[in-house]
């Protein structure tokens, strides 16, 4: 019984919510669900950029400014899909810590990662490396396009963006 308890608890960790889907919130059309009428980001098959990544995010707008509401999804993102590996401190837990990580990645690079890991962990040799140090492969934890750059705003929160 105990043991059916725990798998049931990790079957919910790992399925975590689904935060920001539903009418409007479709990025791949390229608007941004929070600010009606800017692009957000734009899928188009592109070469091979170390700083963006593998994947489909080539170009990701982002405002100096920090958008509170999509950091608040994100923190709610964060919580349920995020913590139990991630520290939001520079200190390795199971992953990285998330301290500073907006300054050295880009917006593009975190949310390939985040919304497509395993292509990520093949493929590019940041992530590689970063496999090297964890010795654990960041699960796909089905990441909508939406919650990536809700997460990726939390992020900046916390590296102390305003």
């Amino acid at each position: 019984m105990k043991k059916l308890l725990i798998i049931s608890g990790i079957g919910i960790l790992i399925g975590g919510c689904r935060f920001g889907e539903g009418a409007g919130s479709d990025i791949k059309s390229g608007n941004d669900p929070y600010n009606p009428g800017k692009t957000l980001a734009k899928e188009v098959p592109a070469a091979y950029d170390a700083k963006k990544g593998q994947g489909k995010f080539v170009r990701v707008i982002i405002a100096p400014a920090l958008n509170t509401t999509m950091a608040v999804g994100g923190e709610t993102v964060y919580n349920a899909k995020c913590v139990s590996c991630h520290k939001l401190t520079d200190e390795k837990l199971v992953g990285p810590g998330w301290k500073g990580v907006t300054k050295k990645l880009t917006a593009e690079w975190i949310m390939n990662f985040v919304t497509s890991p395993d292509n990520m962990l093949d493929k590019d040799p940041e992530a590689k490396a970063q496999l090297a140090i964890c010795l654990v492969r960041m699960p796909n934890q089905n990441v909508s396009d939406d919650d990536a750059r809700a997460i990726y705003e939390f992020m900046r929160k916390n590296d102390g963006v305003k």
